[in-house]
């Protein structure tokens, strides 16, 4: 059975999607951007500071689906600049120390809101 979820600890969708859906035991979490939840806006202009804030709207989907970031199997990083992957990758390998999921990285022309980095996730139980 299909579950929609949503948690006021990530940043609410900015379009028509959910912030995850749960599926059989599998979390598909929609793109985060680095929006600060509780004043809905972009805070950090650098991308060490723009990664972990998207980490933490992951933790915070994957906590309230009952998930871990242990449990995510997969990433797919989305980058308006590939000459930040160094330091998106240093903030990245904060959360996934080891045992890290799969992971793509691609540069897009731009990003909602003018962000450096969006990265969707998805997790298995």
């Amino acid at each position: 059975m299909k579950k929609i979820i949503s948690t006021p600890n990530a940043p609410a969708a900015i379009g028509p999607y959910s912030q995850a859906v749960e599926i059989n035991g599998t979390l598909y979490i929609s793109g985060q951007l680095p929006i600060n939840p509780v004043s809905g806006k972009i805070e950090t202009t650098d991308i060490e500071g723009q990664t972990k804030q998207v980490l933490a709207n992951i933790g915070a989907v994957l906590a309230a689906a009952g998930y871990t970031y242990s449990d995510v199997v997969k990433s797919t990083v989305f980058m308006s600049d590939l000459a930040n992957f160094a330091g998106m990758n240093a903030e990245y390998l904060k959360v996934y120390e080891s045992e890290s999921p799969a992971r793509s990285t691609f540069a897009v022309k731009a990003l909602p809101l003018g962000a450096l980095v969006e990265i969707e996730t998805v997790a298995v139980i």
